[in-house]
């Protein structure tokens, strides 16, 4: 019963459904699932696949939008469960810190990070979202005038990643490396790739983005 309800889920993000994903997260809470792993074993298990079917060619442009309404459906659904269960665990209000949240520009895949973004909030961060296909440029003047602690920035795509490293690249070269922690993530980021670039670490999914930040605070 559960692990066709967490196909359910999965189904409905993959195929653009967003009545069903927001139907099957509602069955899914009433079935004695928590929020959490609602997230983890079902809508990011189909963000994953959609990220992966982008990549290849096997989707375009119009079935990611339709993905990520249906991930917004699911995500308005669970999201005070998760909310309540961030409050459980002591954080909340933004007293994290700061986070400024990007897809790198050339870059327009937003599932993965919307889920990021909603899991640093419940998690008890501020989060400035940015959007997708942001200019480095931008993504810097955004956190300095937020006085950010935190910059993340995701890329689905191999050619979207060297961005990430002109980043970093841009805020030694402007002095300001040392103001923000940067994390980095998306399909394709391995710990390898964030070291060679610079970052302060990188996550492979929005849990551990979320752990990852939180250590990031303490250093």
């Amino acid at each position: 019963m559960v692990n066709e309800i967490l196909n359910a889920i999965q189904n409905a993000l993959i195929s653009g459904n967003a009545e069903a994903s927001e139907a099957a997260a509602r069955e899914a809470l009433a079935a004695g699932l928590d929020a959490q792993s609602i997230l983890n074993d079902g809508l990011m298990h189909g963000a994953d696949v959609v990220g992966q079917q982008f990549e290849a060619g096997e989707v375009f442009l119009p079935q990611l939008m339709f993905s990520a309404r249906a991930l917004k459906a699911a995500m308005a659904v669970i999201t005070p469960e998760l909310k309540r269960l961030g409050g459980e665990g002591g954080a909340g209000g933004g007293q994290q810190g700061l986070v400024v949240l990007a897809t790198i520009q050339s870059d327009i895949h937003d599932i993965g990070k919307n889920i990021v973004s909603t899991l640093l909030t419940t998690g008890g961060f501020e989060v400035i979202d940015l959007g997708v296909d942001v200019p480095i440029k931008r993504i810097i003047s955004s956190a300095l005038d937020a006085g950010a602690d935190i910059i993340g920035c995701s890329a689905m795509l191999t050619t979207s990643m060297p961005f990430m490293g002109d980043l970093i690249q841009t805020l030694e070269a402007m002095g300001e490396r040392r103001r923000f922690k940067v994390m980095v993530g998306g399909a394709s980021v391995t710990p390898e790739y964030a070291a060679r670039i610079g970052a302060d670490g990188s996550a492979p999914n929005a849990v551990q983005a979320l752990q990852l930040a939180r250590s990031l605070m303490l250093n």
